[in-house]
């Protein structure tokens, strides 16, 4: 695997170590339903290892022998702070920066872990699951209203607004302190919005947040 460390929208290093990528899911309600979950009634969050990051704009590989392999573009948030049981005005400025992310999914093996009432690990961890963009500080955007989408080949295929969340980005990040502290360097993704679906070889991503950041790939 290629080493991965985190990177500045100017390609200047973000001197943080990376740490784990906390993630929720079915942040969103439509995609709940379009998988037919239940939406859940309090942060469903589970852990992808550091071993899973990868700098986004790098051919993506993925396995092809373990099952379809499901795209989730998501708002990924940068930790600058120690976060402990924190108030949501600790949460808030512990936010370094925003970028994106693919939660990279092996839907088959999802959907019989879940049948099994199990942890969902091998379908969530494996070796470069999460494909990360540069970031942009945050404090140019507006964590309230913050807009992404996904393009494949050129066409739109799943478009997020940080307004539709079920749990917003303060009191998340604020949640998740007080289950397990949050150090400097932890990336949190936020949850992807409805229109997920299989990835293919040869197809090109693009990434784009606001008007601030693009970012591409292509499936080898």
């Amino acid at each position: 695997m290629q080493d991965y460390q985190h990177h500045w929208k100017d390609g200047t290093p973000v001197h943080l170590p990376l740490g784990k990528i906390v993630c929720i899911g079915r942040n969103y309600a439509e995609h709940a339903r379009e998988l037919n979950n239940p939406v859940p009634d309090e942060p469903l969050l589970f852990i992808k290892p550091s071993t899973a990051a990868v700098h986004i704009t790098r051919p993506l590989a993925v396995p092809h022998d373990r099952g379809e392999v499901h795209y989730e573009a998501e708002l990924a948030v940068l930790i600058g702070r120690p976060l402990t049981n924190a108030s949501a005005s600790e949460a808030e400025t512990a936010i370094l920066g925003y970028g994106l992310a693919l939660d990279l999914t092996l839907r088959d093996i999802q959907s019989k872990l879940k049948e099994k009432g199990q942890p969902w690990e091998r379908a969530k961890s494996f070796d470069g699951a999460c494909p990360l963009s540069p970031f942009v500080a945050a404090d140019k955007l507006h964590k309230d209203h913050i807009q992404f989408t996904l393009d494949i080949d050129g066409e739109r295929r799943q478009t997020g607004d940080s307004r539709e969340m079920l749990n917003p980005i303060v009191p998340l990040i604020a949640h998740i302190s007080s289950q397990f502290s949050l150090l400097p360097g932890d990336i949190v993704l936020t949850g992807t919005p409805k229109g997920v679906g299989p990835l293919q070889i040869g197809q090109t991503l693009s990434l784009e947040l606001e008007d601030l950041l693009f970012v591409e790939t292509k499936v080898v």
